[in-house]
């Protein structure tokens, strides 16, 4: 192999370090034998390099590439999907470095690094991760520069800095691109399917559902507020509304299950002052948005449904900001059509027959007063030793009963389970509303934070005059719950949290600690809010501010004078950088004597020694010998033996004036 075509150690070693630096951030998501690819991968190629084993034959490399499909499909179940699919991509570009036997296969193994770091974006767009990405390109593009230093036999860590300004260099242009380039939707935003994301409050509930909801402290979505923030106990978070009881499990009415004349939005008197409020809410895979009632929106792509929600039309792949007003006295439904008073009543034909018996007596005791039936349920809830517990035990085949009167101990849905099931047997239409409750207010910027462990389940019951009103049975069972939040509701049981004990919120009570945590979270916000959600409407926004306004025209010399006002700088420096390197008046003097030698023939080959190029000549052009000799001795003398003497230097200078070599 010609030395020219040779992968540098330097390089090889820089490509190594970039596949590591790259893998670590989906080590989290893929299986983790892929490491021991990546570990074996590096461990064969540097035994390749020390000439102790042989690149793979290529039944070796069919096997590796049959077993490694083979372990994909096994561990996703599947070959289709976002996961296996950056699995694959992953396991490829460490396989390929075994492969790796000269420059076209190291340029190969550094451009599919640049492709294996987009593919991080789909998963994540944090701000953090962000920066670590760009550490990542920087590494890659260190192989790189190192890929085009031949010779380089040892690492070198000095490459990075060579890496470094070129990057630095790019910066300007990236931001000018960014903010004038035409805005099309990301690479991130197409539908993928992904079997690891997160979906939140699903469109159905089950006993202990929401309860594994509140085992993670993921972010739900992040609410900015025009004024003033309600209180906590006023941010119920409305995402879906359940209508049908269905074999113990709760679920949202159908399409079909509503009729043609119900399925169209209807709009309450409004009351009240309005609260107005932006919402970023990060992906779920579903169409449900989250909001405080009632809601009502300008922003285009979202739809009101027939029960006072916001939906999407499509499923939210990515991070949503949306813009909301709501009005939290406003009435809902004060008059109740048949279909719907249908069903909010119904309940199954079987099961539960003591809670159907406790209903109706209590009903009765009530006078057939809906509203004192409802407070009355929820006295019995405080009153007879009921509890509040992200660790209930497991119900049986008539869950509502066991619940009641057994075990009576549940999380949110447990007893908004039940209280809907006594309301619907009393006769009282009712539904289980889920969504989140409450929020952490950051000081810094004054956004709320609703973490997913703020998942809840509450009621509503709808009153002739009144329409649906909101009941809560957790605020009577558990009203530190709504008050102050989860983590001081479940304080004496030490359940909040408790997979997650390195999680920062186990040490808010650590000043310096939470104030980090709080920092970071509103630099992640800004960066949501003027970087990822930075759209063509606001690119047409920031272009006519810039320009008054908007033209073809416009933009295109707005472009090419912020194009000039960044290269320029550049270029002046560069210019300058060459101007300012001067060579030394001996290695100055040295280059005209390889000048006149090239003239007549007798080039000198790119980083000869001097000597050698001495001996070179003197062999074709023996006549030469005694001149070429005495300047290259005196050259040497003054660069390699630091004699620096004046009379060593005029003497070069006045040898390689009197070198007249005639063309051989």
């Amino acid at each position: 192999m010609k030395l020219e075509e040779q992968v540098p150690r330097n390089a090889l070693v820089w490509i190594v370090l970039a596949q590591f630096v790259l893998l670590l951030p989906h080590l989290g998501r893929v299986p983790f034998w892929v490491l021991f690819i990546y570990l074996g991968a590096a461990a064969w190629r540097i035994m390749v390099y020390q000439g102790r084993w042989s690149f793979p034959g290529r039944y070796t490399k069919a096997a590796l590439t049959i077993s490694c499909f083979g372990g994909v499909a096994l561990s996703y179940r599947s070959l289709i999907g976002l996961e296996p699919t950056v699995a694959l991509l992953l396991i490829a570009y460490a396989l390929k470095l075994i492969e790796l036997a000269d420059r076209r296969d190291a340029y190969m193994v550094i451009f599919i690094a640049y492709f294996v770091c987009v593919t991080e974006f789909l998963f994540s767009q944090e701000l953090l991760m962000t920066l670590y990405m760009l550490f990542a390109v920087l590494v890659n593009t260190t192989a790189l520069v190192a890929l085009h230093q031949p010779g380089q036999d040892r690492f070198r860590p000095a490459t990075l800095r060579g890496a470094s300004v070129m990057l630095a260099q790019s910066f300007p242009l990236m931001i000018l691109l960014f903010f004038v380039f035409p805005r099309i939707g990301p690479l991130w935003s197409v539908p993928l399917k992904s079997s690891s994301a997160r979906s939140g409050v699903s469109d159905f509930m089950s006993p202990g559902d929401i309860a594994n909801l509140s085992l993670s402290d993921e972010v739900a979505f992040r609410v900015q507020f025009d004024g003033n923030i309600p209180p906590r106990s006023k941010l119920y978070w409305r995402g879906l509304v359940f209508s049908r009881l269905d074999e113990n499990t709760w679920r949202s009415l159908r399409w079909a299950e509503i009729p043609g004349d119900g399925r169209r939005a209807t709009r309450p008197l409004l009351e009240g002052e309005p609260l107005d409020y932006s919402i970023i809410l990060e992906p779920t895979q579903q169409n449900w948005l989250y909001v405080l009632p009632y809601a009502a929106t300008s922003d285009r792509g979202i739809m009101a449904s027939n029960d006072f929600r916001l939906v999407s039309p499509v499923p939210v792949q990515d991070q949503k900001r949306y813009q909301v007003r709501s009005w939290l006295q406003a009435p809902l439904e004060t008059s109740l059509a048949e279909w719907r008073r249908s069903a909010e009543l119904q309940l199954p034909a079987t099961g539960s027959p003591r809670s159907r018996a406790l209903a109706q007596a209590m009903f009765d005791d009530a006078g057939g007063d809906a509203l004192r039936y409802a407070q009355d349920v929820l006295s019995m809830f405080t009153r007879d030793e009921f509890f509040y517990t992200l660790q209930p035990p497991l119900l049986g085949d008539d869950p509502v009963d066991d619940f009641l009167f057994q075990s009576r101990r549940g999380f949110c849905e447990h007893y908004a389970a039940a209280f809907g099931f006594l309301m619907r047997a009393a006769g009282v239409p009712a539904r289980v509303v889920a969504g989140y409750q409450g929020g952490e207010v950051n000081p810094v910027n004054g956004t709320v934070i609703v973490h997913q462990f703020d998942a809840h389940a509450w009621n509503e019951i709808w009153l002739q005059g009144r329409g649906w009103i909101r009941v809560d049975p957790t605020a009577a069972i558990a009203p530190d719950r709504i008050e102050f939040g989860l983590e001081q509701a479940l304080q004496g049981e030490g359940s909040f949290l408790a997979n997650t004990p390195l999680s920062p919120l186990h040490f808010r009570n650590i000043n310096w600690i939470n104030s980090l945590r709080l920092q970071l979270d509103a630099v992640n916000y800004s960066w949501q809010l003027f970087v990822l959600k930075y759209d063509s409407d606001q690119q047409y926004q920031l272009f006519n501010r810039l320009m008054g306004q908007f033209s073809s025209r416009g933009l295109v010399l707005l472009i090419v004078g912020l194009w000039v006002l960044i290269l320029l700088p550049i270029v002046v420096a560069t210019l300058w950088r060459r101007k300012g390197l001067r060579l030394d008046p001996a290695t100055r003097a040295y280059s005209e004597f390889c000048d006149k030698l090239s003239r007549s023939g007798l080039a000198r080959a790119r980083q000869e020694a001097p000597g050698d190029y001495a001996r070179r000549v003197t062999a074709s052009r023996p006549e030469l010998a005694a001149e070429v000799s005495a300047i290259t001795r005196t050259y040497e003398a003054i660069s390699y033996r630091s004699q620096t003497s004046p009379d060593g230097l005029a003497m070069l200078q006045r040898q390689v004036r009197r070198f007249r070599p005639a063309s051989g």
